[in-house]
C-alpha cells in the first residue's frame, strides 16, 4: 500500500499470517506466507507492539510523538512509511477510513 493511501484516520491491526517475538528491544517477525523474516529497531518494536490491537494511524503517531518527543507531524509521516512496508510485505492489515 502506498503512503498516499494512509491517512491519520486508517486503521491498522497485525495480520495473522504471521509470528513474531521481541529480542534486546527489536522485534522479528515471520511471514507465514513468504517464509521471509523482518527486523524492527526498537521504534519499530515499538509500533508493532502497538499495533497488536487495531488503532489508527492518528492514535499510533500521538503516542509515539509523546513517547519519543519528537515532532507530529513527522512523526505520523515516519509511521506512514513503516507501516505502508509492513503492509506490503503482508505483515499488517489496513482498512480505508
Amino acid at each position: 500500500m502506498s503512503v498516499e493511501g494512509i491517512s491519520g484516520e486508517t486503521r491498522v491491526v497485525v495480520s495473522d499470517r504471521q509470528v513474531s517475538t521481541g529480542a534486546d528491544g527489536e522485534s522479528v517477525i515471520l511471514n507465514f506466507d513468504e517464509g521471509v523474516y523482518y527486523g524492527l529497531d526498537k521504534v519499530g518494536a515499538r509500533i508493532w507492539e502497538l499495533v497488536q490491537q487495531p488503532t489508527t494511524v492518528s492514535q499510533l503517531a500521538d503516542q509515539l510523538a509523546a513517547e519519543y518527543e519528537v515532532e507530529a507531524e513527522r512523526c505520523e509521516r515516519d509511521v506512514k512509511d513503516l507501516l505502508s512496508d509492513l503492509a506490503d510485505a503482508g505483515l499488517v492489515a489496513i482498512t480505508a477510513d
